[in-house]
């Protein structure tokens, strides 16, 4: 035979030794799924896609940025299906992609300098802190440390050089925005089955073990979604309202990508809606005054503030909608003698007596879910924090609480600074001044919920702030283009 010839299946299944490692591993397969079950079965169908899968993202490393922003927003709610710590699986994409990089750098160079910033530097003093908590005195679980300091702090520290390295292209966040907009709607859709259909068998098993007690309210199920709840789920969707509204009104020339964004924020914020969080309402309420701020346009700033005092009048002072239970609860938000209200208040002044001498706080996962499943016998994991502020505050003390403000409002200020000053191309001011805003809201929701560090909450604010810093040098490149092609066309003239 010609060893140059080309070989065909065909022509293999005519020898024994390739039949016969076919008819070996049937044989196998299924004697495995009659003796373990179908999942045994579902993992032989799934090995080898994940080996392929790894090989490519070795190959492509970028592939692994993409994967984790869409499995972010499935990673918690996947475990009421398949029971799992599947937040690892983040962990894990995230030490592959390193590990590829490692290896890349051997045939080619790679461009480690890009991840040159200073939100670089403010990340990885952040996790510095964090790993510094892992000797805090008042700690009780280093096991809490770690599982707790992953959302915290090791996420960003890892994703946002990433993305500066492999994820760095005005195309790159066009891509992000389609992610986050399609994946957006199927969490709508699968909330708008959860109201109208009610939950499924597993769904269901997950309210009985608990989640009924606070997606159960006076007999009307508060939506979660294919999300970790119903808090994270509102907010989450009043994020994607606010973003992509705002993408809604810069695009142009495009009637597709603007009914695409336009049809995503209305059912971005019917999800925020039907998800029956309170806090959720913050979201759109401080995205659009951060809108109004970075505009600078004096009619946009009036509509703004008539919008505003229009959406306030009704939820505070009338009682138009009050038979529906989406709006009555949305209502009582405005409401400052909510029992839930004073409950998170007075739960304040006991921390706030309790980390007077604890600078550094009581460790990171001494508070929530890590908190009852590690220490449920300490003082901070019985008191409620129902805010990601107060739960840095409890965790990381006043200076942790300091440092991680000083780093979120330095990432504001430098992105509205941006889309006020320093970017002139409009779309892309857009597409910032977008990330910035939905950026403001989810600061503000964090106050009253524990979003900002949640999935899939938090990777697309780091991915989002890597796109803020980036704006500048995309913005001069486009204006040097646009520069040179001027030039040509008045020499041509």
């Amino acid at each position: 035979m010609n060893p140059f010839e080309r070989t065909y299946g065909q022509d293999l299944l005519k020898k024994p030794l390739p039949i016969l490692t076919l008819f070996s591993l049937a044989i196998a397969s299924a004697l495995l799924i009659a003796s373990k079950g179908i999942i045994a079965g579902i993992g032989i169908i799934v090995f080898p896609l994940g080996m392929l899968y790894v090989v490519n993202l070795f190959l492509n490393p970028r592939i692994g940025i993409i994967t984790i922003i869409a499995f972010s927003f499935f990673v918690t709610g996947i475990s009421r299906y398949l029971p799992g710590t599947w937040g690892l699986m983040i962990d894990g994409l995230l030490f592959m992609m390193y590990m590829a990089l490692f290896f890349k750098e051997f045939r080619i160079r790679l461009p480690w300098n890009n991840a040159r910033s200073q939100l670089t530097v403010l990340v990885s003093i952040w996790f510095g802190y964090a790993m510094m908590q892992a000797v805090n005195p008042e700690a009780v679980s280093l096991e809490a440390w770690f599982y707790a300091m992953r959302g915290i702090a090791l996420y960003q520290w890892m994703i946002i050089p990433l993305c500066f390295i492999l994820f760095n292209r005005p195309k790159d966040m066009m891509t992000f925005f389609m992610i986050w907009g399609g994946i957006s709607l199927l969490g709508t859709f699968k909330g708008i089955m959860q109201l109208t259909l009610g939950v499924d068998p597993f769904e269901q098993a997950w309210l009985d073990g608990g989640g009924a007690v606070t997606h159960i309210l006076f007999g009307k199920l508060r939506i979660f979604s294919f999300y970790s709840d119903a808090g994270q789920f509102g907010a989450s969707q009043g994020h994607t309202g606010v973003v992509f509204g705002i993408l809604t009104l810069f695009v142009k020339n495009n009637f597709k990508l603007r009914a695409f964004f336009g049809f995503v924020a209305i059912m971005g914020l019917y999800g925020m809606l039907i998800s029956g969080t309170r806090g959720a309402i913050a979201v759109p309420a401080m995205g659009g005054v951060m809108f109004i701020i970075v505009r600078k346009h004096i009619p946009s700033i009036v509509l703004g503030a008539m919008a505003g005092i229009a959406i306030f009048v009704f939820f505070k002072y009338t009682t138009i909608g009050n038979n529906n239970d989406q709006i009555r609860r949305m209502r009582t938000a405005f409401d400052p003698n909510d029992a839930s209200l004073q409950v998170r208040l007075e739960n304040q002044r006991k921390l706030s007596g309790y980390l007077a001498t604890r600078p550094f706080g009581g460790g990171i996962g001494s508070t929530g879910n890590w908190g009852q499943r590690f220490t449920p016998h300490t003082f901070l994991a019985n008191t409620a924090t129902d805010s990601w502020f107060v739960a840095i505050w409890a965790d990381m003390g006043i200076i942790g609480l300091w440092l991680h403000l000083f780093i979120l409002f330095f990432i504001l200020i430098t992105g509205a600074y941006n889309c006020m000053f320093k970017i002139r191309d409009d779309w892309l001011k857009g597409q910032v001044t977008a990330l910035v805003c939905g950026m403001a809201g989810i600061m503000l929701a964090s106050y009253g919920n524990g979003v900002f560090g949640q999935f899939p909450t938090g990777i697309l604010m780091y991915v989002g702030m890597v796109f803020i810093f980036l704006s500048p040098k995309w913005d001069k490149k486009i204006q040097e283009e646009k520069q040179s092609e001027e030039t040509e066309m008045a020499l041509a003239a």
